[in-house]
């Protein structure tokens, strides 16, 4: 029996079973080849993905290592010792190693595959091949040394996702530079919020962006970002598709250092293992964003082991992954060029100008590997949409789905109306290890509403409130022992504090990541929703997605969130609150289906006491519910202190919650 602090997971006699790899699939893949390699060089032989997976975290150093060796890392020095420190935080990988992350990329390179494919919604399709990105990734590298821009100095980038985007990146990390980005739909506080902590020297910069068919002009808040960040002593336009050719452009600035130095010839620089990548934050919604830091080597061991031997990505797929600039998916799918991948950007939206759009484009591009927020699935599903009616979808081998919990209903929809024997991966991670915890192997089946594995090298688990591992019982999820790619430390946080109270402050030495998971008997994972979020009911907790769940199943709500207002010395209520499909209206029946439907599939502990049909539901700029700013919202703290619109992907949704606080204040009407 789960522990009354913590949600009680459903129970199913009989897992639905929805898609298991062949013999010969299991065989061909990258993870296979893994396997072999370790048996013949090593003498190690493991009977299941559970084995090695217990191998691999119960030798940390021996795995680590083998993912250098078998990847065939490149970097002066020597790969020993792997743990210079092994203190959780503060782990020290590699301590004699120097390497490059953009040299690994450009390893990959090959003449008969394009490196990007790109797409916007303004723009016709463009093929960039190897040699046309090495030779502007050399140009970009070559004009941020010509303008003084040295290893350390940080970079920002408020572009869409293109090819400059990508060119610029890598000339970043080539050099040393540390690359900052965000999507050019923030706000200006927000990105003044995240860039003014970390001072950046350039700011690379889009005049406008197009998004469901409209231009939107981003110059007014360009020339706010240049009046409050004093140390940007260059920037670089990439025009879009308003203004081409406003201020200095990308071009002209490739033109200048040509001109000044000559073609640029690409070089790497190999740094230390821990010199800094790149800088990614947390979601902003409430306080100062975290200016997380990831090292060179850190991301191209676990990248190298997420992408080939996790989602078995092989030379020559084709990847899309949808996601902004500002999402570390975004940083992710860049990781696929380390695995020989070709990467398709796609820029705008999916849905337009219909539904169908996205999937045709993947038909006739040969995708092979679709990534994407679980909600993109599930909006799908609810238009009653069935790509396998209108595109072949022949490549395609595998979808990947994260941001949130897929619901089991899309999972069957997955294989009913787009493809029966496409690998289906739900995965979980986050911007802070810019990977997974818990995602997928091709050597594994598929379960409705389960996530297949922990990732290789991942000693995560789940925690009781005393701090001690439970299985198939829901817990928090930590992580126990050390990982490559755990930020280095947070930016404009000397002495750490900050990072040892964002994980380490509930179980010293345990990272604690703040969802609620369960693992089952059959070594699968169920995510259930942040644990701060968590519905208290009576003393009896539940993870909110076990709400959406029910609630979201029925074909007239769209979307939906649930804030438990149950706090010391105030009244208690759970409220709910719903998006209803066009030509619906919450009226006594629907809001009574709704009220049985959780007493009768969820726990009749956790029936709302309040139900309120809105627009909208509050999400940040990555996709996710806003469940905790709401709940501070409802329970009277200041707006001002809860959110910043400039965070939200629809500020406007917040209106309806800021008028149902002034009525459920004190003297409220």
């Amino acid at each position: 029996m789960a522990l009354s602090h913590q949600p009680s997971p459903p129970r199913e006699d009989a897992p639905s079973l929805l898609w298991a790899p062949g013999p010969a699939q299991v065989q061909a893949s990258r993870l296979a080849g893994y396997q072999r390699w370790l048996s013949e060089r090593h003498g190690l032989a493991f009977d299941s993905y559970q084995a090695l997976w217990l191998w691999s975290v119960d030798q940390l150093e021996p795995f680590w290592r083998s993912i250098w060796d078998f990847f065939e890392v490149q970097a002066n020095g020597s790969p020993e010792p792997v743990l210079g420190r092994r203190t959780l935080p503060g782990a020290q990988w590699f301590p004699n190693a120097r390497l490059n992350y953009a040299e690994h990329i450009f390893r990959q390179a090959a003449a008969d595959r394009p490196a990007l494919i790109a797409r916007d919604e303004q723009s016709a399709l463009r093929e960039v091949s190897w040699e046309e990105l090495r030779r502007l990734t050399g140009a970009f590298a070559a004009t941020l040394k010509a303008r003084g821009v040295r290893p350390g100095d940080r970079v920002a980038s408020y572009l869409p996702s293109r090819v400059e985007t990508v060119a610029a990146m890598l000339a970043c990390a080539s050099m040393g530079a540390i690359w900052s980005s965000c999507a050019p739909d923030m706000g200006p506080s927000v990105l003044l919020d995240r860039w003014t902590q970390i001072e950046p020297s350039v700011l690379l910069a889009a005049d406008s962006y197009s998004y469901n068919g409209k231009v939107h002009d981003r110059a007014a808040t360009v020339a706010q970002l240049l009046d409050q960040l004093p140390s940007v002593h260059t920037v670089v336009h990439v025009p879009g598709p308003l203004a081409p050719g406003r201020a200095t452009g990308w071009h002209d600035a490739l033109a200048w250092a040509e001109a000044v130095a000559g073609p640029a010839e690409l070089r790497f620089e190999r740094l230390p293992f821990e010199h800094p990548l790149w800088i990614v934050y947390s979601s902003g919604t409430t306080g100062l964003p975290k200016a997380m830091v990831h090292g060179h080597g850190g991301i191209v061991l676990t990248h190298l082991k997420t992408q080939a031997l996790q989602h078995d990505v092989r030379p020559g797929d084709r990847i899309l992954f949808l996601g902004g600039t500002g999402w570390i998916v975004w940083n992710l799918q860049l990781g696929a060029l380390l695995a020989g991948a070709s990467i398709v950007l796609y820029d705008g939206n999916p849905a337009w100008p219909d539904g169908e759009a996205l999937w045709r484009f993947m038909d006739e591009q040969g995708v092979t590997l679709f990534g994407c927020g679980a909600a993109f699935l599930v909006n799908c599903m609810k238009q009653g949409l069935r790509p396998r009616d209108f595109a072949r979808l022949a490549r395609l081998r595998a979808i990947n789905a994260t941001g949130s919990p897929l619901p089991q209903d899309a999972y069957r929809w997955v294989y009913e109306a787009v493809k029966p024997d496409v690998w289906l991966a739900s995965i979980s991670g986050g911007t802070d290890i810019a990977s997974g915890f818990v995602a997928c192997a091709p050597s594994l089946p598929v379960f409705a509403g389960e996530i297949q594995c922990p990732e290789l090298g991942v000693a995560v688990y789940a925690y009781d409130e005393a701090g001690r591992p439970v299985h198939d019982e829901v817990g928090e999820l930590v992580v126990t022992q050390p990982m490559p790619s755990m930020p280095l430390f947070f930016w404009n946080d000397p002495d750490g504090q900050r990072y040892r109270d964002s994980y380490f402050d509930t179980w010293p030495g345990v990272w604690r990541h703040g969802d609620w998971i369960r693992f089952t008997p059959r070594g699968t994972a169920v995510i259930y929703g942040r644990s701060d979020s968590t519905i208290n009911r009576g003393g009896i907790r539940m993870g909110t997605a076990e709400i959406y769940r029910v609630v979201e199943a029925l074909p007239q709500v769209r979307d939906s969130l649930v804030v438990d207002l149950e706090y010391l010395g105030r009244p208690s209520a759970l409220l709910l609150f719903v998006v209803l499909a066009p030509g619906a209206s919450l009226d006594d029946a629907l809001r009574n289906e709704l009220l049985a439907r959780i007493r009768s599939a969820a726990s009749p502990r956790h029936v709302p006491d309040a139900v309120y049909q809105v627009d909208d539901v509050p999400r940040t700029l990555t996709g996710k519910k806003m469940e905790v700013p709401v709940r501070k919202l409802l329970l009277g703290a200041p707006a001002d202190k809860v959110a910043s619109r400039d965070a939200m992907a629809n500020p406007d949704s917040l209106d309806f919650f800021l008028r149902l606080a002034a009525q459920r204040a004190p003297g409220g009407r």
